[in-house]
């Protein structure tokens, strides 16, 4: 009977290691974009979609910092871009803020 139960313990711990290690989607689904930018790197022309960790404040900030002013109607869409809307050189313009922090106008 022990013999047994010592074969169906290690079977059942088996198993649940294997369920273990099934693991989440990465946060960046192309592994070829940084998850960083870097002075050094060059602006993307489209916002990388990924998880963003920004807060609106934070994203507003990035707007800012980048001579942006009158941000308002930041939303992060299903993608994890913030965008929204603010003014440059006082000109209305549609920006974004993506999980890497670049800033990048449409």
């Amino acid at each position: 009977m022990t013999r047994y139960l010592a074969i169906g313990l290690i079977v059942m711990s088996s198993l649940s290691g294997a369920l273990a290690q099934t693991s989440a989607p990465p946060a960046n689904p192309k592994p070829s974009t940084p998850a960083v930018t870097t002075k050094n790197t060059p602006p993307p022309a489209d916002p990388a979609a990924g998880r963003n960790s920004f807060t609106m404040a934070q994203a507003k900030s990035r707007l800012e910092a980048a001579g942006y002013s009158g941000v308002s109607g930041l939303a992060k869409d299903k993608d994890g871009v913030w965008r929204g809307m603010a003014s440059k050189g006082g000109s209305p313009i549609n920006v974004s803020v993506d999980y890497q922090g670049n800033v990048i106008p449409k």
